[in-house]
């Protein structure tokens, strides 16, 4: 593996467990038996080092988002098998890393907001087509505010001041939201499939 490679594992590592504004340049020259001379050749200063974690992960994040959907039989098994995907990969991010990013790394920032605003819009745009073509959602949906309301609900999904992260962790948070927006949008039939794979019994 290249220095540079197994410098951004490592500050992904720590970001990941500490939150980023924690973590410092002498923390991951640390983590990484390195000299901070050493690591300041790869990169000038923990910035570059969110920026270039954030593109990573933002890559990696598409690629598996496009398996997740392409693994569903239908629209809503797309959608649900998104939820427990993003459980899991919510599940080891640290609560503040967000807030982090928003507040004090522009760049990086810009980078999520950039695949939010056309890679989520996107594949949220394509579920509800296709949730329509196969009856499982409304047909009388307006797909281009519903994509961009779901957008909005992501947005405050991260947002401290309505949900404290020592209230409500974001895996819950985003689990609730999505079925909510989903159960919105089903047809009866699109309703019933949705019972079935959150396995719950509802009278009718």
């Amino acid at each position: 593996m290249e220095i540079k490679d197994r410098i951004l594992l490592a500050a992904v590592g720590l970001f990941m467990c500490k939150g980023i504004r924690s973590v410092s340049m002498d923390d991951i020259a640390t983590e990484l038996g390195m000299s901070k001379k050493t690591l300041y050749k790869w990169f000038e200063n923990k910035d570059q080092i969110v920026l270039a974690v954030m593109q990573a992960h933002i890559g990696k994040q598409e690629l598996d988002c496009e398996q997740v959907f392409a693994a569903g039989e239908n629209a809503l098994e797309a959608m649900y098998n998104l939820i427990k995907w993003h459980k899991e990969m919510l599940s080891n991010i640290h609560p503040s890393i967000f807030h982090d990013l928003q507040k004090y790394y522009p760049q990086a920032w810009a980078v999520f907001e950039e695949h939010k605003n056309t890679f989520i819009l996107q594949k949220t745009a394509d579920n509800l087509r296709r949730g329509v073509q196969e009856g499982l959602y409304r047909a009388d949906l307006d797909v281009d505010v519903l994509a961009r309301l779901h957008l909005a609900e992501i947005e405050l999904m991260f947002n401290n001041a309505v949900f404290p992260p020592r209230q409500f962790d974001v895996q819950r948070v985003n689990s609730v939201m999505v079925e909510h927006f989903l159960t919105g949008i089903s047809t009866l039939k699109g309703h019933r499939l949705l019972n079935q794979y959150r396995q719950v019994t509802e009278e009718e």
